[in-house]
């Protein structure tokens, strides 16, 4: 006998519901999750968060923390994926830890995301006018040159990160480093 045989009609819509599989073919649905989490500027603090991810078997995609305004305050932007129940655990979790003031899951919202992204690239005379050309585009800066490389700053959505370093990639990346994502949720000015 099937699993799908022994569910009962309300198992079956809250699995439906929560994007896990219930037949054998069915594959789970898996979103996307940017969450900002404040908390206390403490020895192991962060330790903790990440431990966390790492003894429940969450997925971790991408980690950015820093100060905020307030002193002993840091801000902690996670992007994990998970169907809505690990997501549910994931957030619950996090409210537990000790050192956790906010946990915020602002996917679902309006919200505002930015990367950061160095490249460092070979140029020749001859691809030194497209390499400004397409650094102009994506309104990045030069911040190194050297007679073999320059290096690059982009910053922006992921998904403009993701273009720059493809239309990078034709050049021959040397060297790429990313910050991960930081996120706050949007509140609109003239919202009625």
């Amino acid at each position: 006998m099937t699993e799908q045989a022994t569910l009962t009609p309300q198992q079956i819509i809250r699995r439906k519901s929560a994007g896990e599989p219930v037949g054998p073919d069915e594959v789970p649905t898996v979103h996307r999750h940017v969450i900002t989490v404040l908390l206390e500027n403490s020895i192991g603090a962060l330790n903790r968060v990440t431990n966390m991810f790492s003894a429940r078997g969450f997925n971790l995609e991408s980690v950015s923390v820093g100060p905020t305004d307030r002193e002993r305050v840091s801000r902690l932007t996670l992007v994990t994926t998970g169907n809505d129940r690990i997501i549910g655990q994931v957030l619950q979790q996090l409210r537990n830890l000790v050192d956790t003031l906010v946990v915020d899951d602002v996917t679902n919202g309006e919200y505002v995301e930015r990367e950061l992204c160095l490249v460092k690239v070979s140029y020749t005379v001859e691809s030194r006018p497209a390499l400004m050309d397409i650094v102009e585009i994506f309104r990045g800066n030069v911040i190194n040159i050297t007679p073999e490389t320059m290096t690059f700053e982009v910053t922006g959505p992921t998904s403009k990160i993701n273009a720059f370093i493809g239309m990078m990639k034709p050049h021959g990346i040397n060297e790429l480093a990313r910050s991960g994502r930081v996120a706050m949720r949007r509140h609109l000015a003239f919202e009625g």
